[in-house]
């Protein structure tokens, strides 16, 4: 079985209202996490930057605008299937992208082909390696606190 989907899309940075400029983005899906995408950026000059954010949003955020914190995503015009942007935030520092909603979709059908949206929980041990990935989060987190203290 194959374990992941990938794709690569070109997606327009909006640096200002006047400017902007199109860069490759790769889209990556992996079975063995089921509820993320990931995204990397490779803008001009600098090293690629990957975010990584729930499938749902993604999916969700094609068709009426979502998310909160550092990751919105919403449909350029809501009535019908356009462009999506991607609006990215560290901090005070944002980044908006927009994409065409086709390759999106694309992208976003082959990763439901892989793991049908609904059956991630399915998968493996799903919530043992959550478990062991939060023992380890409050373990390094606790080190932490004692090496400061």
């Amino acid at each position: 079985m194959r374990e992941s989907v990938q794709a690569e899309v070109m997606m327009s940075f909006l640096v200002s209202e006047e400017l902007s400029f199109r860069i490759p983005v790769e889209l990556r899906y992996d079975a063995r996490d089921p509820y993320a995408v990931r995204l990397t950026f490779h803008l001009p000059g600098d090293a690629p930057v990957t975010w990584t954010f729930g499938r749902e949003l993604l999916l969700d955020g094609i068709n009426k605008p979502c998310g909160d914190g550092d990751v919105r995503i919403a449909p350029t015009e809501p009535e019908e299937l356009s462009d999506v942007h991607i609006r990215l935030q560290v901090g005070g520092d944002r980044a908006l992208f927009r994409a065409g909603a086709a390759p999106l979709v694309a992208f976003l059908d082959r990763t439901d082909r892989l793991v049908p949206l609904g059956q991630e929980r399915n998968l493996g041990d799903f919530e043992g390696n959550l478990d062991d990935a939060l023992g380890k989060i409050l373990a390094e987190s606790q080190q932490n606190e004692q090496n400061a203290g």
